[in-house]
């Protein structure tokens, strides 16, 4: 688990990632400094309540637009809601359109390229027990 926690205190490792379980990661991220917005995404079939599911766990403010630009702006700014940085959990994602889910991962893999080039940190994590998402592990599993 160690080696975990040294990944997220490293800005330069910020990324999107996959991990088969939350509990190892809520365990490590406990103390360390990081702000989780939790985003359950059960039942999510469209991109306007996948983009409000995220507003709503990053408590947006009002001005968010609702759509892919704004959201990401929202995600390189985080003014709100000030953190040591951040780590984003992405649950039950099965029923997201392909597309959508793929240009989520592009927004979150942008955002994490800004805060890491701010020396900050950015981790957005989908728990895919799975496996099935083509990202990398956030760690692994012995």
């Amino acid at each position: 688990m160690s080696k975990l926690l040294q990944r997220l205190q490293d800005a330069s490792r910020s990324g999107v990632y996959r991990a088969r379980s939350d509990e190892v990661v809520l365990d490590v991220v406990r103390g360390s400094g990081l702000q989780v917005a939790d985003v359950p995404l059960r039942g999510v079939q469209a991109k306007e309540e996948l983009l409000a599911r995220i507003a709503r766990a990053f408590e947006f403010p009002e001005w968010f637009g609702g759509n892919w630009d704004a959201l990401e702006d929202c995600l390189s700014d985080l003014s709100w809601r000030p953190a040591h940085g951040w780590l984003v959990l992405l649950r039950d994602f099965a029923e997201v359109p392909p597309d959508d889910l793929g240009v989520l991962i592009d927004v979150l893999g942008s955002a994490a390229e800004f805060w890491a080039e701010e020396g900050r940190l950015f981790f957005a994590v989908f728990v895919d027990p799975g496996r099935t998402l083509n990202v990398p592990d956030l760690y692994r599993e012995k």
